[in-house]
């Protein structure tokens, strides 16, 4: 049999015909299935949470079927309570399935610790831009009678002595005692 007689016999275009059905009625069934597993059209409204609880953040998810997920941040931030929302993902008013996910950031507990830099026998003008770089405050300055001239001597916190490897909280004030120039 030739290849023109086979393009158009009658068993060639029955098959033809099938197929194209088959894609048809294939294509249909899917599209349906896929409108209503993925709920298309119905959306939830993602609430602001900024500044809440976390327990309260979680129940507002709940009531609006969406789900926390937190994440931790290093970032305080002194004007939200501690453990509160700082930020959230996707932002207060999106349109989002359900049961999406709303990525939280939370305020911690408190500033983060850094490590207290060596300063000793360097220069106040050094030790301050130092400490100030670190966002640490420069509190009280003491001075102490040693030959060099505003050379730190020491490092204080509330009182209490500190070395080099120290870890304080950023924005901590440290006290400097510092030389003033004259022989001990």
């Amino acid at each position: 049999m030739s290849l023109v007689k086979f393009l158009t016999s009658k068993d060639f275009l029955k098959q033809i015909i099938l197929a194209v059905i088959s894609v048809v009625v294939i294509s249909f069934i899917m599209l349906r299935w896929l409108k209503s597993s993925t709920n298309h059209g119905e959306f939830e409204t993602v609430p602001d949470l900024t500044g809440k609880s976390i327990s309260v953040a979680e129940l507002e998810l709940k009531d609006n079927n969406l789900v926390m997920q937190i994440q931790d941040s290093a970032n305080f931030n002194p004007d939200y309570p501690k453990f509160s929302v700082i930020d959230q993902d996707p932002k207060s008013g999106t349109k989002v399935k359900e049961n999406r996910k709303i990525y939280l950031t939370l305020n911690p507990s408190g500033y983060r610790k850094i490590l207290v830099p060596n300063l000793e026998d360097k220069t106040f003008r050094l030790a301050k831009s130092t400490l100030e770089a670190l966002e640490f405050k420069i509190g009280k300055l003491t001075y102490k009678d040693n030959i060099g001239k505003d050379i730190v001597l020491g490092l204080s916190h509330k009182g209490h002595p500190i070395k080099s490897g120290d870890k304080l909280p950023k924005t901590s004030v440290i006290d400097l005692v510092l030389g003033n120039g004259n022989r001990p």
